[in-house]
């Protein structure tokens, strides 16, 4: 797996262009309409303030929830929340390619910034196809030929092909702001063998996904454990020919994922560095939270033990590289928790370069971040790379830098 090496919005002269930059502003929305978690906005600030530094005419575009759900709504208040944060009067429309749009947008002064609508009015940015076209949808032949420069900073988003986010590249030069920097500064790492021993943390109940995950790097031995836990955990167990309570049982087998167990057998007796939990915290049929070892369950298991924690936890110790997905129990209850928290606790007491799959997982860091830690911005971008398939905004961009900078040497 490669890393290209693309432009940055550092690599060129911005003094009064005008530039449309690709966000990722959707939000968890409350029943009222209200903002419930704002930290993609503010992911975005480092980036927005760079520009504003350079003298552009910034316009920015980001989709909201999509068509017919609770969260699909207007960005007023999103524009409101980046004035905050940014210290200037964001300019907000309600309109995208509209003539509002294209007036507000050829008057835009340097140093000023424009948040257009939701992308998602337009019915075109719901749809996927190859960049050549979404290159000739109206969205793009109306805005383009408006601006100098494309800027993608949504990693969130790059394993979509809509519009917004392999269109542009097409048909202007193309750079990446800071969130997609780090972001793509944070995958190499994963797949640089200089930088082992590399451990993976697995857990979350996307049993199918984290499948591909581990035939992924298992193809590549890209990693030296792979320490499962959630419902991945448990299936894994099964898989190696384990018992586990009738009510987990039942769980997986709700779940659709008892036939894919032969392809997990399979991925154990290629040599894959697996390592399934010892004990788990369970609740009982009659409502009792208990700690069992795995072969004598007697519950539901909802959190890994105290004895795998102490055992991952060791394995942490000597990495170099932690890898960190999905959430080792229910931790929507705080009962469920601990075996989550005190892993992330051991990841970041380490001292590997720490990444750590957002959701869940991202919350839970709170403010304790430290130097080499990485909290991605994109679960389902970061899922699709650890799988091994093609981000198409990655591959947009790359189409357009030997387009438009055709002197700039990519490198993995």
């Amino acid at each position: 797996m490669r890393i290209p090496q693309l432009p940055s919005i550092s690599d060129v002269d911005l003094n009064m262009k005008k530039v449309l930059v690709r966000v990722d502003f959707n939000c968890p929305i409350g029943i009222n309409g209200e903002i419930l978690d704002d930290s993609r906005i503010k992911a975005h600030i480092p980036t927005v303030k760079e520009l504003i530094n350079r003298n552009t005419s910034t316009v920015l575009i980001t989709h909201q929830g999509r068509p017919g759900e609770p969260d699909f709504v207007t960005l007023e208040k999103h524009a409101e929340l980046l004035s905050k944060y940014l210290g200037i009067d964001v300019k907000f429309i309600p309109d995208v390619i509209g003539p509002t749009a294209i007036n507000e947008i050829k008057n835009l002064k340097p140093g000023e910034v424009l948040l257009l609508d939701n992308l998602r009015l337009v019915s075109e940015e719901v749809i996927e196809a190859v960049p050549e076209v979404q290159a000739k949808t109206y969205l793009v032949r109306r805005l383009a030929p408006l601006f100098d420069y494309f800027v993608f900073d949504a990693f969130a988003t790059a394993h979509r092909s809509q519009p917004s986010i392999v269109g542009f590249p097409m048909v202007l030069p193309s750079l990446i702001g800071s969130v997609m920097k780090k972001e793509l500064d944070a995958l190499s790492r994963i797949f640089n063998f200089a930088e082992g021993p590399k451990v993976f943390v697995l857990g979350g109940a996307k049993v199918q996904d984290t499948i591909k995950i581990i035939e992924f790097l298992n193809r590549n031995k890209a990693a030296d454990r792979i320490l499962t836990t959630g419902l991945v955990g448990l299936f894994f167990h099964v898989a190696k020919g384990g018992r586990i309570s009738s009510e987990s049982m039942k769980v997986l087998e709700s779940k659709g994922l008892l036939p894919l167990i032969p392809r997990a057998r399979k991925i154990i007796l290629s040599g894959a560095p697996i390592e399934t939990p010892y004990d788990y915290i369970v609740l009982t049929p009659n409502g009792e939270v208990k700690e069992e070892s795995v072969y004598n369950l007697s519950g539901r298991a909802l959190d890994i033990g105290s004895y795998t924690i102490t055992m991952y936890s060791e394995l942490m110790k000597e990495a170099k590289l932690i890898v960190m997905r999905g959430p080792a129990g229910y931790v929507e209850d705080e009962r469920f928790r601990k075996g989550t928290e005190e892993l992330l606790k051991s990841a970041l007491n380490s001292s590997a370069f720490v990444i750590v799959g957002g959701g869940h997982l991202g919350a839970m860091i709170g403010d304790n971040i430290r130097e080499n830690l990485h909290i991605s911005t994109g679960g389902g971008a970061l899922l699709i790379y650890l799988s091994g398939e093609p981000l198409p905004a990655i591959d947009a961009l790359v189409e357009s830098t030997k387009k438009f900078f055709p002197t700039k040497q990519l490198r993995s």
